[in-house]
């Protein structure tokens, strides 16, 4: 994957990635319910132990999730472990892209609507800018009645 965007509205996560895949095969395991608080921190714990010794991950990722009583959550954790709780998000190359979109366009409590036009705003800037073709993305909205795959028409 070489793009991530993420955009908190009040009572949703909307994420979206690219469907490239050049590197590895990840496979997730079901285990212990978390929430989004504590599955970041997690996960954060074990990119900084991996860090420390001779076998760190390159990861960069966005975790989103639904918490009954803190709301909608996403979080920004890079390969170095950092970790913030933030209400939009992108990673990989067009990152450089989107993010100047996301500054300028977003504001907190939009809607459905609002965000999945953001969304929109920012593949299209990155199917048109960037040097690698990115045609298709994986769009999902997490919510309180868990998380739902959204259809955006593509440009390209």
């Amino acid at each position: 994957m070489e793009c991530l965007i993420g955009i908190q509205g009040p009572d949703f996560v909307l994420v979206a990635s690219d469907s490239g895949s050049g590197r590895s095969i990840i496979r997730m395991k079901d285990g212990y319910e978390l929430t989004p608080h504590a599955a970041a921190n997690f996960t954060r714990r074990n990119l900084a132990d991996a860090l420390r010794s001779s076998s760190a991950y390159q990861v960069n990722l966005l975790l989103a999730g639904y918490d009954d009583t803190e709301g909608p959550e996403l979080y920004y954790m890079d390969w170095l472990a950092s970790l913030q709780k933030i209400p939009f998000a992108a990673h990989g190359y067009g990152s450089f892209f989107s993010l100047s979109i996301l500054d300028r366009y977003y504001k907190p409590g939009l809607s459905r609507e609002e965000a999945t036009e953001l969304l929109k705003k920012c593949i299209e800037e990155v199917q048109r800018r960037f040097l690698v073709r990115l045609p298709d993305f994986f769009v999902r909205i997490v919510d309180k009645d868990g998380v739902h795959d959204v259809s955006i028409p593509s440009k390209s």
